[in-house]
């Protein structure tokens, strides 16, 4: 199978926008808890769907009433947490066009962003963000406010709204339809500036509808979810768009160190993560145990988990040994896993990278339904996802319904749909080069199976070409590399090289715990570490069990092990953990050298 179209579940009103969902929504239940936020000592309080309707209606009519007029840009530079989601829908609200800026961002990208996007205000949150902007101020003239969330112009900004009747807001919010901009998303920005994704309304309506009517055991008013990926990122923000038009309650958490105190507080019953989320969960239980002395039966329980969870797959399912066995396992390991992501989590979606199949054996075998998703910042996050009641784990899904999905002649996943952008922002040229007529090019390379479902196999713009011809995808080779307790980053090169090799830099959280493990008793630095000769024996025996998946041409036969960790304050990982390639193929030249010298 090389290309099929899946057919609208919910068709919408033309006239309908974003914040219809939350009307709906409303409608349905205004008593129902939409959300959920923490309160000084860490105790959780819930919003009603009403209360937070009538929270952006005021934030919208001040909106109004600070001159904010329909089909203009407003920025939203902040951390994810609730007022995130309140000021996204009040600029829907007021008719304006919402601009995503991660948090993050160093004062270029903000002034690019700014800039590129026509924004006339901006929302940050702090004192320390405001420095940053004021770098960049007089290179953005047409930004006349700015709004700092944690202080008293956010009040000020409500209260203004007073003076603004229902009507006027009524008439703001009516503007659009669902063919109108709702959203400029900028890309992460791997080589060169990132471009502005036109997102339309309907990106997002019909998107939700149809994702809801598909997936109803996870988008219902019954399940409540902890959000903690950045709301600058599509996968985060859709989500929540999701979660509003579901009913799902939803808890924001700013800081992902604190993932594993609040889990067990919360507990939610579905969790949106990246791979690297599930890594550090896997990998952190069994060096938790290894430290317990209990490391054997860990691994045990683990290999049972998977075993388990591929019999489910087979005829006939698991065997009654089999079944005696996981029973123990879920008493002995399984159940505290469980409890220690809260007691009830349940389904998660997987997106950003693949997850891998070994990881979503395990985690199908402990209780835990991840769902691998597809889709990119074009496509208003997932256009592929795994079902619950249909998976093919180590595959990312099928076609959400409303979208369409061919694979090219050179392999391309090309997409088509509802959820579609309609072009890059003020670039005609990338937008050509993008789409082939309303197909668009992902970039991604895959393949479809007879039943539909997609394996993604690499990057196109990614693959190297060794001086001996042989074409290597590097994600294939990273990614279960990755999957080591001692590994942050992989990078694997070898274009135009005469044979394939490896960056790889440490995980620091990790070190530490797997040195007390393994009888080094001086606490070693990441410099120092890197250097450890039982580090790199332990990173070489990790490359040589991924080697014997891959061809002799696609073996990694040489690696360099990091002194410094590759984060995005690095200038290494764009804020979706994506490796910006080029920018480490330089700063680590000298290491490459060592490499093919």
């Amino acid at each position: 199978m090389t290309f099929y179209d899946v057919p609208l579940l919910v068709e919408s009103n033309p006239q309908e926008n974003a914040t219809d969902l939350l009307l709906q929504r409303v409608a349905k239940n205004p008593q129902h808890p939409l959300f959920s936020r923490q309160n000084p000592d860490k105790s959780w309080r819930d919003v009603t769907a009403g209360d937070f309707l009538a929270e952006v209606r005021t934030l919208g009519k001040g909106l109004i009433a600070a001159g904010i007029k329909p089909g203009q840009a407003v920025a939203i530079m902040s951390k994810t947490r609730y007022e995130w989601s309140m000021i996204d829908f009040a600029i829907w609200f007021a008719g304006a066009v919402t601009v995503p800026i991660y948090e993050s961002s160093s004062p270029s990208q903000i002034e690019w962003i700014l800039s590129d996007s026509d924004a006339v205000a901006l929302f940050i949150e702090n004192e320390e963000h405001q420095a940053r902007v004021d770098q960049v101020r007089s290179n953005t003239p047409r930004v006349s406010q700015v709004w700092k969330i944690d202080s008293s112009d956010f009040t000020k900004l409500h209260q203004s709204g007073e003076t603004v009747a229902d009507e006027v807001l009524e008439t703001a919010r009516t503007n659009a339809s669902l063919g109108d901009l709702a959203t400029i998303v900028y890309t992460s920005g791997t080589t060169g500036n990132p471009k502005g994704c036109e997102l339309t309304h309907r990106s997002l309506v019909d998107h939700c509808k149809n994702a809801a009517a598909e997936l109803p055991e996870i988008a219902n008013d019954k399940q409540h979810s902890l959000i903690f990926l950045p709301m600058a990122h599509i996968l985060a923000r859709y989500v929540s768009v999701l979660c509003i038009y579901s009913g799902i309650r939803v808890g924001h958490l700013g800081d992902t160190k604190l993932v594993g105190e609040v889990l067990p507080v919360f507990k939610p019953t579905f969790l949106l993560a990246v791979p690297r989320v599930f890594e550090k969960v896997y990998n952190g239980a069994e060096l938790k145990a290894e430290a317990a002395g209990k490391g054997k039966i860990f691994r045990a329980a683990a290999e049972t988990a998977i075993e388990y969870s591929k019999a489910l797959d087979a005829k006939g399912g698991p065997s009654l040994g089999l079944k005696v066995k996981h029973g123990l396992f879920d008493k002995l390991v399984y159940s505290k896993l469980r409890a220690a992501m809260g007691g009830g989590v349940k389904y998660a979606i997987s997106g950003g990278a693949p997850l891998g199949a070994r990881l979503g054996h395990f985690f199908r075998g402990i209780g835990l339904i991840v769902l691998e998703g597809y889709g990119l910042t074009e496509t208003a996050a997932a256009a592929v996802i795994g079902r619950v009641s249909w998976q093919k784990i180590g595959k990312v899904g099928r076609a959400l319904p409303g979208t369409g999905i061919k694979i090219a002649d050179d392999g391309e996943i090309w997409l088509r749909g509802i959820n579609m952008m309609r072009g890059y922002w003020r670039n005609e040229s990338a937008t050509r080069e993008a789409f082939a007529e309303d197909w668009f090019r992902t970039g991604d390379i895959g393949e479809l199976d007879e039943d539909g479902f997609l394996t993604i196999t690499g990057r196109k713009k990614e693959i190297l070409v060794t001086a001996g011809g042989k074409n290597v995808a590097p994600a294939p080779i990273e990614d279960p590399i990755r999957a080591h307790p001692l590994v942050g980053q992989v990078v694997v090169i070898g274009d135009a090289k005469p044979f394939i090799s490896a960056l790889i830099s440490l995980d620091p959280d990790m070190v530490p715990v797997w040195t007390a493990n393994n009888g080094i008793a001086e606490k070693l630095t990441l410099a120092e570490a890197a250097k450890h000769p039982k580090i790199r024996e332990e990173i070489a025996g990790a490359i040589a069990v991924v080697n014997k998946k891959f061809s002799t041409a696609e073996q990694i036969k040489e690696f360099e092990i990091l002194d410094v960790e590759l984060t995005e304050a690095s200038g290494h990982l764009t804020p979706s953990l994506k490796i910006k390639r080029p920018k480490v193929m330089s700063d680590f030249a000298l290491h490459v050298d060592r490499i093919y010298g």
